[in-house]
């Protein structure tokens, strides 16, 4: 699995994208990979793929893998704080007891802190993937124009 990401990223770098585009498919793919639509998020890859020309579609596959399986609880755990947090603590806090006698009304009522607490956590994880991938590919790009030039 690892390989296939690796062998993803360089044939990304191959491409002849700006690092603003690639940064953009990666921080796009970050959003959605946070959004907890689990069971949507390949057709939101889709959409932004064809709604967001200017990014590179293969990015946005590897920035949803943000949500791989030891990455979710994390996540899910720190949307749901910030939501509670925007909603100024209305709603109970995650915790063992809580799923002991978990049912769906519970779930339910934990959707609106949890999503709106991804939505901003996916929009401050989007930004810090977008700068951090735009310099590396930047940087890599001008290596490897300056390795051709020699």
């Amino acid at each position: 699995m690892k390989w296939k990401y690796k062998k993803l990223a360089v044939r990304l770098l191959r491409l002849n994208n700006s690092p603003h585009e690639i940064a953009l498919g990666v921080a796009i793919g970050v959003f959605i990979g946070i959004l907890p639509v689990y069971g949507l998020h390949t057709i939101l890859v889709v959409i932004a793929a064809i709604l967001v020309r200017p990014a590179n579609k293969i990015a946005i596959f590897l920035g949803t893998s943000i949500s791989l399986p030891p990455t979710v609880p994390p996540i899910t755990w720190a949307g749901y704080e910030i939501g509670r947090f925007i909603f100024k603590g209305r709603f109970e806090p995650l915790s063992w007891s809580v799923f002991k006698n978990i049912t769906f009304q519970k779930i339910c009522s934990f959707y609106q802190p949890l999503f709106l607490g991804s939505v901003v956590l996916g929009i401050i994880c989007a930004v810090i993937f977008y700068f951090i991938v735009f310099f590396v590919a930047k940087r890599l790009m001008t290596r490897r124009k300056h390795a051709g030039n020699l």
